[in-house]
């Protein structure tokens, strides 16, 4: 019972997040303007910050997606004009080829089984005939050309990183690439829910759903980079093992 209440990195994390929920929540329940603004640019800080409790190390790649993911927070919350937004998505589409980059140096195609590539190629191929049927239907209904090209652009890219992640996942199944597919699924769900909130049907409760994607998509990505932190410190660990042994041999 002790242990329930013990105060553990991991349940901190997850307060964390729950506290971005219930922001969340209370910002679009109200639909507060100013509380809805001033609430997204703080998810990527305050998990940044618990992120760094118990880590004090983070892939330069991984980096890049944070500093870009919050300055796509930033600019769509400040900024309303559709220049600044398409400046906003493409912030989102940079943060987006960079967990690109980061699955493709575990993606092994070498290895992929045969079996399983051709059902990834499949699924790829059905989906990329749905995102065209769908980037026709945007241009009837948005009148400017660089906005449909840049949600496009942003579909094609969250295709391309959920293959990818998935195919990681099927290929390895640890712990490391589950976190990273549930985060990749999450920010997919969310630009999902986003765009039919902005385009076709307003309610606060797309509104909730969008950002507590958002943040839970967040977590699942610091959560991986945390068990990378801690493969990298026990490989580090291991060859100062390995280094003191063949030292010792040496002397004896």
């Amino acid at each position: 019972m002790k242990n329930l209440f013990k105060p553990t990195f991991n349940k901190i994390f997850f307060c964390a997040l729950l506290v971005l929920i219930a922001l969340s929540f209370v910002s679009a329940f109200s639909e507060d303007e100013l509380l809805l603004n001033s609430t997204l640019p703080l998810f990527v800080p305050l998990l940044l910050i618990f992120f760094f409790v118990k880590n004090n190390y983070l892939k330069i790649s991984l980096i890049s997606f944070v500093v870009l993911s919050f300055l796509g927070d930033l600019s769509s919350t400040f900024f309303k004009e559709y220049t600044l937004l398409n400046l906003s998505s493409m912030f989102y589409l940079l943060s987006y080829l960079q967990l690109i980059i980061i699955a493709l140096t575990k993606f092994k195609i070498l290895k992929v089984d045969k079996l399983i590539g051709l059902y990834l190629l499949v699924v790829f191929s059905i989906n990329l005939y749905f995102l065209y049927t769908i980037f026709d239907i945007l241009k009837i209904l948005i009148p400017d050309a660089n906005e449909v090209n840049m949600l496009g652009a942003n579909g094609l890219t969250l295709m391309i990183l959920t293959f990818v992640s998935f195919g990681v996942y099927l290929n390895t199944q640890t712990k490391q690439s589950i976190f990273f597919l549930v985060g990749v699924i999450c920010f997919v769900f969310s630009v999902i829910i986003g765009y039919v909130n902005h385009y076709y049907l307003y309610d606060w409760i797309f509104v909730m759903l969008t950002r507590g994607l958002y943040a839970l998509g967040l977590y699942q990505i610091f959560k991986y980079a945390s068990l990378d932190t801690k493969t990298k410190r026990e490989k580090v660990l291991r060859m100062k093992e390995s280094d003191n042994f063949s030292s010792e041999k040496v002397l004896v």
